[in-house]
């Protein structure tokens, strides 16, 4: 390109920074001999670029985009949103899948079957008279350890009255957190010694110990045996109370003990007496409306809706049914006739029992 054209262009002229040809063009006139005219140079000089009055170097066309407003960009859809494709359908066939499907749906439906019937009419399990059946059917032997070593077995019943009573009130307050052989073992070496209200008061400490370790906590029931006898005398003759609430005011007897107390030595049905095995067993077959882990809401729920004719029936036939097969850890759900009516047993069946042992009822 000539120098000529370079200072002809308008993009060049505008540019603040000189090209070289330019550079050369100013140069060339400035070394031109001073005879020349003055004509002549001012017209040199008025081809320099006043460089103070460049303009604003034009901007391409194909840049001005950058410096319009842009329009708002376009909505993206989301992946929901977005119209999907049409898929082949694969056919997968998976039997046991299938299984497992339809037994879930029978569950649920039973599930709410039972929530109709439930709100049709006062609350009770779905078929609890069937589940009551198979547990009377899986009893029937009657040879659980609470058969033979029960409080109402393990007391003298050929002894007055007052002392059979005596002799049951003790076995209880001394089956807490024990099992039965050990409580039978001990009342037991009880009634040799001579079990009465009186014979007590006059054994030491020591000797009591002797005679009821290894139970549960027996330091403590030692103390309890004491001052429940010294009560017995001062208030009742010798004899125990005779109302539920005379008996829940005993050194360790709480309520579960003095319902039973009151079935046995009275012939009174108070209320259900819910141990450890009635409470986890009627969790497990949902007989309360909601799951309960205190002993005493547990009874308020059973006693709810079970007739008052089966109170005194179901604990001694909860309690061997717990000892016997429906286990704490690893119940015996294969071998049980409710397997079909329990929702524990189905659960445990088909995905196998809970690893970890369930949590024990607290106790108020």
């Amino acid at each position: 390109m000539s120098s000529k054209t370079a200072s002809a262009s308008p993009y060049f002229q505008d540019v603040k920074r000189l090209t070289r040809s330019q550079a050369k063009l100013i140069l060339g006139s400035q070394d031109q001999p001073s005879v020349v005219s003055s004509s002549r140079t001012s017209a040199t000089e008025t081809r320099k670029p006043q460089i103070s009055k460049l303009k604003r170097p034009h901007v391409p066309v194909r840049y001005e985009s950058r410096t319009t407003s842009r329009p708002p960009p376009k909505k993206v859809l989301s992946n929901s949103a977005k119209p999907s494709k049409p898929r082949k359908a694969t056919l997968k066939f998976d039997p046991e899948a299938d299984m497992k499907t339809d037994d879930a749906n029978a569950d649920k439906q039973k599930d709410e079957d039972f929530k109709e019937k439930s709100q049709a009419k006062g609350w009770e399990p779905v078929r609890w008279k069937e589940t009551l059946d198979f547990i009377r059917e899986m009893r029937k032997e009657k040879d659980a350890p609470v058969d033979s070593m029960g409080a109402e077995k393990i007391g003298d019943h050929d002894a007055a009255p007052e002392v059979f009573r005596y002799h049951v009130l003790l076995s209880l307050l001394l089956s807490s957190q024990t099992k039965d052989q050990v409580t039978s073992a001990a009342m037991m070496a009880l009634r040799n010694h001579g079990c009465t209200v009186d014979n007590i008061l006059k054994t030491s400490d020591q000797k009591i110990g002797e005679l009821i370790y290894p139970v549960g906590f027996w330091k403590k029931k030692i103390d309890y045996i004491k001052r429940t006898s010294q009560v017995l005398k001062d208030k009742y003759n010798g004899d125990i109370p005779a109302t539920l609430e005379g008996l829940v005011k005993l050194p360790g007897i709480g309520p579960k003990m003095a319902h039973i107390i009151m079935d046995v030595g009275w012939n009174k049905v108070t209320g259900i007496g819910v141990d450890t095995h009635v409470h986890r067993i009627t969790n497990r077959l949902k007989w309360v409306k909601k799951p309960t882990t205190v002993p005493e809401d547990t009874r308020k729920g059973l006693e709810d809706w079970l007739p008052r004719e089966l109170w005194s029936e179901v604990n001694v036939l909860l309690v061997g049914f717990g000892q016997q097969t429906c286990l704490p850890v690893n119940p015996r759900c294969s071998e049980c006739l409710c397997k079909d009516l329990c929702p524990y047993g189905r659960s445990a069946l088909r995905y196998g029992s809970p690893k970890r042992k369930e949590a024990s009822p607290k106790k108020k």
